[in-house]
């Protein structure tokens, strides 16, 4: 596929299935949208021979999901995606607050320098779907099947049976693992009678995808009573393309089928743009707002990840960016299961850790939701007095919800973290996920992420007089069984031969490192341990530890 192709339109050859033949894989993974997709390159990328099923042969209608943030940018820069999302779309990092007809503050989310990511960018989903479709391509260890639906699943000791429906007829597959990325709506979660549960909130809005030439800058910009919609809220973002995206809020006792007609929708539309605006309509949707989640995202040898294990309101990008999350986290913890190299209970450790992301995310789109549509006089009376006080006090801007936008959980309480032994003022404790910095390596900018991932990584920071003894130590630890890589970074102007040179200072800043520090990150960038001296046996304690392997736990 080219860069311009339009994925809205792609329809893709379906592979007929082995007549005959009992098939045996590692993993299957349910579901080709970004979260399956995203799950099964970042599994082959490993080494993990990976089956991904889907029940269509196309990328998603509609720009859906639009708002990437900076760490899900972070993770899809490993899936080599990274870069193609940041070129096509629109980076931001800017919002505004309107109330009524006035602007009541704005924020920046990024107002520091020194990041190779945006805060958010904005880009239709399918766009994110046919790049990782590409990628997947490019894996021999990736086989791809669509119009392949899961019609049955049975679990056994020790593997999984599909029967996967085809135009051609069903057939069984096996699995170690099935990963269940299907969506809300999820075959797999029906087929094992699970279900989500959780809130659904009584208001609906309305989606329109609306192409035209405007000069609003690239910001979120959020109305709250807008004259143009009066008593009701309004989000205004821009996509590339000269797509806009518009939500409008509707009301509970809005007629769906009535509301998606043009005769509804573009007179919405003129009375924010004005009446004589130029453009088209592309794409409009209804939806509700709901926040649910399983009990359990594990099941056996089923995990369940994104829209099938969890569902929270749009308002807050918090959908898409927590499935790309949940399939970072997941990959390598499979794949060291999988090699012999961590117990099964590794993958508990998935469940917890991303069940708390869950319920951090359903936490703050409810309070989102409630701000933005009060369901009674009272809870309305203290929204309107907190804009009102918004406009000129500080301290009632932290009480305006427009969305919480997305930010990534730190699993501070995960048993795969080893606790500090030593002091830090600040810096990243473990369970954070790691920091970039821009670097310089043998006099060129580099990035501190792109030197980490997908295994163990140590980073050094030199300047100690012990750097020979401490390197030798820490270069004995790439043999052993789970081998930990180390990165040396060095002060502005200390860097000697294969060390990357702090030149601004921002990684000594943002991992508060001392010359002899040591960070110990998980394949997935996490922070999992740090020491003010490097102690082998306490970092391969601290690999133990984030392995499950050979550990108890209180």
């Amino acid at each position: 596929m080219s860069k311009d192709i339009d994925y809205q339109s792609c329809v893709f050859d379906h592979t007929p299935p082995r007549a005959g033949t009992t098939e045996r894989h590692p993993v299957v993974v349910v579901g080709a949208g970004p979260v399956g997709l995203a799950t099964a390159i970042d599994l082959a990328q490993q080494g993990t021979p990976v089956v991904l099923l889907d029940d269509d042969n196309k990328l998603s209608i509609g720009s859906r999901a639009i708002c990437f943030s900076k760490r899900t940018l972070e993770i899809l820069d490993r899936l080599q995606c990274g870069e193609r999302m940041v070129e096509k779309g629109v980076s931001w990092n800017v919002g505004r607050i309107f109330n009524r007809d006035e602007e009541v503050y704005s924020f920046d989310l990024l107002p520091e320098s020194g990041h190779r990511r945006p805060a958010f960018i904005n880009l239709q989903q399918y766009y994110l779907e046919g790049y990782l479709h590409e990628r997947s391509q490019e894996l021999s260890n990736l086989d791809l099947r669509w119009r392949s639906r899961v019609a049955g699943l049975v679990q056994h000791d020790g593997y999984v049976t599909l029967t996967v429906e085809t135009p051609e007829g069903a057939y069984e597959l096996q699995a170690e693992y099935v990963v269940a990325a299907d969506g809300g709506r999820s075959a797999v979660r029906s087929l094992m009678g699970l279900e989500s549960k959780g809130r659904v909130f009584r208001d609906r809005f309305l989606i329109a995808d609306v192409k035209m030439t405007a000069d609003f800058p690239s910001e979120r910009w959020f109305w709250f009573d807008p004259p143009f919609h009066p008593g009701q809220s309004v989000l205004l973002h821009r996509q590339p393309d000269n797509v806009w995206r518009i939500d409008f809020q509707l009301g509970w006792d809005a007629d769906p089928e009535a509301e998606k007609q043009p005769e509804r929708v573009l007179p919405r539309i003129r009375a924010l743009l004005g009446k004589d605006a130029q453009f088209e309509l592309e794409w409009v949707s209804i939806y509700t707002f709901c926040c649910l989640r399983m009990d359990q995202f594990r099941h056996g040898r089923v995990l369940f990840a994104g829209d099938s294990a969890h569902g929270v309101s749009p308002f807050g990008a918090r959908g898409a960016n927590s499935g790309v999350q949940d399939a970072d986290n997941l990959a390598w913890k499979l794949r060291l299961v999988l090699q012999g190299l961590a117990p099964d209970s590794l993958l508990d450790t998935y469940a917890r850790e991303r069940e708390y992301a869950a319920d951090e995310n359903i936490l703050n789109s409810t309070r989102a939701t409630d701000f933005i549509t009060p369901k009674s006089p009272v809870s309305r009376l203290f929204r309107d007095a907190v804009l009102q006080l918004a406009k000129e006090h500080p301290f009632a801007r932290k009480l305006v919800n427009s969305g919480r936008l997305s930010t990534p959980s730190v699993y501070e309480d995960s048993v795969l973290n080893t606790p500090d032994a030593d002091s830090f003022r600040k810096g990243l404790r473990p369970g954070s996920p790691a920091s970039d910095a821009p670097l310089l390596q043998q006099g060129r900018p580099a990035w501190l992420l792109d030197q980490v991932g997908n295994q163990f990584t140590g980073i050094y920071y030199a300047g100690s007089p012990d750097d020979r003894a401490n390197l030798h130590l820490a270069a004995a630890l790439a043999g052993d069984g789970i081998p930990v890589r180390t990165v040396v970074v060095a002060p502005a102007g200390r860097a000697g031969a294969g060390m990357l040179e702090d030149a601004e200072g921002l990684f000594a800043n943002r991992y508060d490192a001392t010359p002899g520090s040591f960070y110990l990150l998980r394949p997935d960038q996490h922070v999992c341990a740090r020491w003010r001296t490097v102690d082998p046996q306490a970092i391969r304690d601290a690999v133990a530890r984030a392995t499950c392997k050979e550990m108890e736990f209180a």
